[in-house]
């Protein structure tokens, strides 16, 4: 079979370039899906085109807008259903609404008690984003409840207590990690000795494996290939880590430790075979390279600067260059780092931390105070071409969802959908 060209790159299993390869070549209305965290491929890019370089002066048409509940649960998005979460009553909900009109097609709502030991310094909702796989949706709940249900009708298929069943430690403020489908197993970050991730089927929810005494905190899994092996890869506590995702078995660490021993960045993995990761605080940003020889993954460093720390936000990466929101509270700013050389080869203040993601050759951004942005990014420097400020209530820390040319977007108390043609 001949490979299209958009579905090479390193890091990609043959499966994953097997079916890269036959989405390519579907029409472009069946590439507009948005199956959970980051999207389609974790890396917060849609393929979308055909999108407006400029908007009018009170922002992109707004095409529906309701009440929600609290929450930073972003949205998944499916066969004209969008998937997130929110609070209501002492319970958590999972809701489907319709993509078009915003109405609600179903909701699965349980009881979840707030833990002792988790803060509500930013709220009781859920944090986690639905995953959408072979018609089920996947959620994780901020006190560690796992479901799993229809995702047209929204009936319960399976679902887990993390904690009472298996005595995983909640992080301080309650789970966050958005789980990742691998073959036929759902992974997710856990915390406490021998339960660092558990591994659990997908059709039954049966518990497939248990390994690793690593924390957790916040960040969510991605799956990448290390020559050969499918490695699940997260950061917790102190470290960064991958396992094997068919057994869980540790095959390395490294370092990355911040002061709060809070890590919530997503990992990047680039087709040339670079991971990065960020974190706030002393942690920063760092590069790392990994290769196997024979059953061994070796880890080298290729660069590190603390200055380039951010507690909230992603990055996309553009040819050479990754592109994010850095800095805390009071000196906030945008940059572009050499992906290579971890060089910072520009710097804008302002975009507080911001979230984004990349289409059509343009990055949509969301600050915490409720500015949506479009800009143009380059290695020469950044362009705004069309600002909307406090389009939602502060802090608006829910990463935006794209499916095709239709932009979702949620704060605590609503979600919208934009006309972004």
């Amino acid at each position: 079979m001949k490979i299209h060209p958009e579905c090479r790159g390193a890091g990609r299993t043959a499966f994953q370039m097997l079916c890269a390869c036959l989405v390519a070549m579907l029409p472009a209305t069946a590439l507009a899906q948005w199956p959970g965290w980051g999207g389609p491929d974790r890396n917060f890019t849609s393929s979308a085109k055909g999108l407006s370089s400029t908007w009018p002066k009170d922002g992109p048409k707004q095409i529906w807008k309701r009440d929600l509940g609290e929450g930073y649960s972003s949205i998944a998005a499916d066969d004209g259903r969008l998937y997130t979460m929110y609070r209501k009553d002492g319970n958590e909900v999972v809701v489907a609404l319709d993509a078009k009109t915003g109405d609600t097609l179903w909701e699965h709502m349980y009881p979840a008690k707030m833990i002792e030991s988790i803060s509500t310094k930013f709220g009781e909702g859920p944090q986690s984003t639905p995953l959408v796989e072979g018609g089920r949706v996947y959620t994780l709940g901020k006190t560690g409840r796992l479901d799993c249900v229809n995702a047209k009708t929204g009936k319960p298929i399976w679902s887990h207590d993390l904690v009472e069943e298996y005595g995983v430690k909640p992080p301080e403020f309650g789970f966050a990690s958005s789980p990742v489908a691998y073959k036929n197993s759902l992974i997710t970050v856990g915390g406490g000795k021998g339960y660092g991730m558990l591994a659990f089927d997908l059709e039954t929810g049966s518990l497939l494996w248990h390994k690793n005494d690593f924390e957790n905190t916040y960040s969510s899994p991605i799956i990448i290939n290390v020559d050969g092996q499918d490695q699940a890869v997260v950061l917790v506590d102190r470290e960064v880590v991958g396992v094997s995702a068919a057994t869980g078995e540790l095959q390395w660490r490294h370092p990355h430790e911040n002061q709060w021993k809070t890590n919530i960045g997503t990992p990047h993995y680039g087709s040339d075979g670079l991971l990065y990761v960020k974190s706030g605080g002393e942690a920063g940003s760092r590069a790392l390279r990994l290769t196997r020889k024979g059953e061994k993954t070796e880890v080298e460093e290729i660069w590190a600067d603390k200055k380039l720390g951010s507690g909230q936000g992603n990055v996309v990466r553009v040819g050479d260059h990754y592109y994010g929101s850095f800095g805390e509270n009071k000196a906030p700013f945008m940059a572009a780092i050499n992906a290579k050389t971890g060089e910072t080869v520009w710097k804008e203040r302002g975009h507080v931390k911001a979230t984004m993601i990349l289409a059509d050759g343009k990055l949509i951004m969301l600050d915490e105070k409720g500015t949506l942005s479009l800009a143009k990014v380059g290695p020469k420097g950044i362009e705004i071409m069309s600002k909307v400020d406090k389009l939602l209530e502060e802090k608006a820390w829910t990463v935006p969802t794209l499916v095709g040319k239709t932009l979702y977007l949620r704060d605590s108390k609503s979600i919208l959908a934009l006309d972004l043609g």
